[in-house]
């Protein structure tokens, strides 16, 4: 993911059929409408594709796999038994979406965008990359401005009556942990939804996919899949580690009130070469794999802010998990409850949970996901 929430693209339908309009601007909420529906009419029933002769038998190993993910998720994790993800589409494009952040030359927060129904969000999306980097560069110039792929996005399911989330091309190579997890974070977003809190959401979503996708590959996976998914998740873990790093050492500076606007451009200037220097350390040692360069080469505060919004409360959600006995069904019940509450209370009480606990480095760079 990554950003991968989209829920207002389900606002925008119904902006459209009521001929609202809003400052966003009847441009953008179009493009929303005919991409979203192009991307369902293009899905099938995963049945049809397992029946046609011309579908490789290697996306008809991958569907029927995702199809039993599918399954445990219900059984094991309490989601939705829904008409999500049994269907599959090819766009023929790397991504769902392409999301836009944004954030100030001495900030780490982005900035926000409104919408109806998914109310305050740190994003864009757009069906077309060029569509996503004209936004980007319509954007005031003293914005920092990232654009980057998402391979899902949920509807949060109101679109389950006309067939639901489909699988899609742009994820469902990925290797077997890394599939669990991303079915399992998009259908957690169908069972708990704040509007205009992003970091809630996603927090949340985060900790279904990490605890759900470890007893998948401990229960379901075979050796070999977990020594693969093991390496993969490895290079991942040792990227966070090193961002994580920077962005609070930037995060220190952009605070520090003994330092004028000069200085601390000096120092994040000094950050970003010393983080591209270590970068390089860490691309060595893993053989030369260049995942991560895209993320390295338009780095920036939208894009660390970005990857921030996934994982902030992600240790109070683990410890909220433990205090309902592991219970995915009590858990749920807990995690509704919070929702219902002022956001200033929802993460007050969501801190007292894990009061000591640092931001975790336990989930997606913003377009990881979208990177063989």
């Amino acid at each position: 993911m990554r950003l991968g929430l989209q829920g207002f693209v389900w606002a925008a339908v119904l902006l459209a059929a009521s001929g609202c309009s809003t400052t966003t601007g009847v441009g953008y909420y179009w493009q929303s409408v005919t991409g979203h529906l192009r991307l369902m009419q293009a899905a099938r029933p995963i049945d049809a594709w397992l029946a046609d002769a011309q579908t490789p038998a290697t996306l008809k190993d991958r569907l029927e796999l995702a199809q039993r993910m599918r399954a445990f998720a219900v059984t094991e994790l309490g989601l939705p038994d829904n008409a999500s993800y049994h269907r599959y589409a090819d766009l023929q494009r790397r991504a769902a979406i392409y999301n836009v952040v944004a954030a100030p030359e001495l900030s780490l927060t982005l900035h926000n965008w409104c919408f109806p129904v998914a109310g305050c969000v740190g994003y864009r999306g757009y069906f077309s990359e060029a569509d996503a980097r004209a936004f980007a560069n319509s954007l005031d110039p003293a914005l920092e401005v990232s654009v980057y792929p998402v391979p899902a996005y949920s509807t949060l399911g109101w679109m389950n009556w006309a067939g639901g989330d489909p699988l899609l091309n742009t994820f469902i190579a990925y290797p077997e942990g890394e599939l669990a997890r991303l079915l399992f974070h998009e259908l957690s977003h169908q069972v708990v939804y704040a509007s205009g809190d992003t970091v809630f959401n996603e927090s949340f979503a985060t900790t279904v996919e990490r605890l759900g996708g470890a007893r998948w590959l401990a229960s379901q996976a075979s050796e070999a899949a977990r020594a693969d998914y093991a390496r993969f998740d490895q290079r991942r873990r040792d990227f966070r580690t090193l961002t994580l790093s920077v962005r609070q050492r930037l995060q220190a500076v952009y605070q520090d009130p003994a330092l004028d606007d000069a200085t601390k451009r000096a120092r994040k200037a000094e950050l970003m070469a010393d983080f591209r220097h270590q970068y390089q350390g860490l691309k060595n040692g893993w053989g030369g794999f260049a995942g991560y360069d895209p993320f390295v080469a338009q780095a920036s505060n939208a894009s660390f802010a970005a990857q921030a919004a996934y994982d902030e409360l992600v240790p109070a959600f683990d410890a909220l998990f433990e205090r309902e006995g592991r219970s995915f069904t009590r858990f749920y019940d807990a995690v509704r409850a919070l929702a219902a509450l002022p956001k200033e209370e929802r993460w007050a009480r969501l801190r007292a949970l894990a009061p000591r606990a640092s931001i975790t480095v336990t989930q997606t760079i913003p377009g990881e996901r979208s990177r063989p």
